[in-house]
């Protein structure tokens, strides 16, 4: 019997040849391509938007509210293979009417409710903004994880942490001008792989040698070099990687404790009344940024297996399997606040409640601390060095000395790193 021709998975296509019949395999189911909802009150027709703490849409008109249909998924949430077909498939457009924001000083593009008004860069700050209407042609989120915290909660732990380091002003929690915390989901993928690797490498083994020098037999600790090899196998899974170029990676690292178990289905409905921004990193750039963390991974994987911690002349040859990914957006809120004519950046995890950003640094303070930290030694060093001529007691003074001005060269530089890192991202 003749098979079927053509088979029942593949469709026609268009020939640019008379006579010619093309097909070609028919594209993945991925789920519905969701219409273009609209957020009015069914009593009094005002406009609802999407409350953290009743986790609904609330109208603030009358308290009418609407829970979200999608159950949580979770971790179980479904994830997609690499392949042209499954991205072409994919649902387009937020699903719902809204604006996009383009700020002209950093060329970042936000995603607005359709009823606001006005706005300024979330990124930025800068008010040379342009509003036009959202397209409706890219990739839409698969899943996203909802705000729990609300703008109040965060302006509490924003004063919190503007006061909780002694190297910045002491009016910083006073006197810092706070802008607005602006509630918006951020893009990011996350992916699954399954890394296998094969290793080699010289591992060095302490052992002890004894040898002859003038006249008399000593010992000493050399390293005997062994060749070593092995196998290593991880499954990586729900590795998040940052969808935006817009937002600091530090900043990013610093609040990215984002439980991924809360992880729901995207609904438009989530969106009502918040800002989002869709991803300028794209799938593939952020899967080439995640295989370099998974190498990574693996190689500190493989260098665990070694008998010794002593390694070199390492190599490896890595194998990627099971690879999938999915696009999702995470909860944040970000704010550029001033102090003394300066604008500083931060940044909050929308779930968890995790804050980093910059902070001025008071520099005559930590310059006080490393004076305090070094002096001592300094004074004792020199205490010691003009009693050297009574005796032996100026030896151990200077001996003392020395210690503590090793030490607290040791903590300035610490405290000097640090006081360094606050004001950048």
């Amino acid at each position: 019997m003749a098979d079927q021709f053509p088979p029942t998975s593949y469709v026609m296509v268009e020939s640019k040849i008379d006579g010619i019949q093309i097909y070609k395999p028919a594209l993945p189911e991925l789920g519905p391509h969701q219409e273009i909802v609209d957020f009015k009150c069914p009593q009094c027709g005002g406009t609802t938007g999407f409350s953290s703490t009743q986790g609904s849409l609330v109208c603030p008109y009358c308290g009418y509210s609407e829970s979200p249909v999608q159950a949580k998924v979770g971790k179980k949430a479904a994830q997609y293979e690499f392949t042209v077909a499954t991205v072409e498939q994919a649902a387009q457009g937020w699903g719902e009417e809204r604006k996009e924001l383009v700020c002209q000083n950093c060329g970042a593009v936000t995603s607005l409710p359709k009823e606001t008004l006005s706005h300024c860069c979330p990124f930025c700050a800068s008010n040379k903004v342009i509003q036009r209407s959202s397209p409706q042609d890219i990739l839409r989120p698969r899943f996203l994880v909802p705000f729990k915290l609300k703008d109040i909660e965060c302006a509490k732990i924003t004063r919190e942490w503007l006061g909780s380091s002694w190297m910045t002003p002491a009016s910083l929690k006073s006197a810092a001008t706070l802008g607005n915390l602006t509630a918006i989901y951020l893009p990011f993928w996350t992916f699954h792989s399954m890394t296998s690797a094969d290793w080699k490498a010289q591992v060095g083994h302490p052992k002890k040698e004894r040898y002859f020098s003038n006249g008399e037999w000593k010992e000493r600790t050399v390293i005997e070099w062994r060749w070593e090899s092995g196998q290593a196998e991880l499954n990586i899974n729900d590795l998040i990687i940052s969808g935006t170029g817009r937002v600091s990676q530090k900043l990013l690292n610093d609040i990215q404790d984002y439980n991924l178990a809360d992880l729901v289905a995207y609904e438009p409905k989530y969106l009502a009344g918040f800002q989002a921004h869709g991803f300028d990193v794209n799938l593939e750039k952020a899967w080439e940024a995640g295989r370099q963390v998974m190498r990574e991974k693996t190689r500190q994987a493989c260098i665990e297996q070694a008998s010794t911690s002593q390694i070199r002349n390492f190599s490896m040859s890595l194998d990627f399997a099971d690879e999938s990914w999915r696009y999702i957006l995470l909860p944040a809120y970000l704010s550029v606040y001033k102090y003394a004519d300066q604008n500083y950046v931060l940044g909050i995890n929308g779930q968890s409640g995790r804050i980093s950003g910059q902070r001025p640094v008071d520099w005559n303070k930590v310059w006080l601390v490393i004076g305090l930290l070094v002096a001592p030694g300094l004074l004792l060093g020199l205490l010691g060095l003009i009693t050297i001529p009574f005796g032996g007691l100026g030896f151990g003074i200077g001996l003392v000395g020395f210690i503590l001005l090793v030490i607290g060269v040791i903590l300035s530089l610490i405290i000097y790193s640090k006081a360094s890192s606050l004001d950048k991202l």
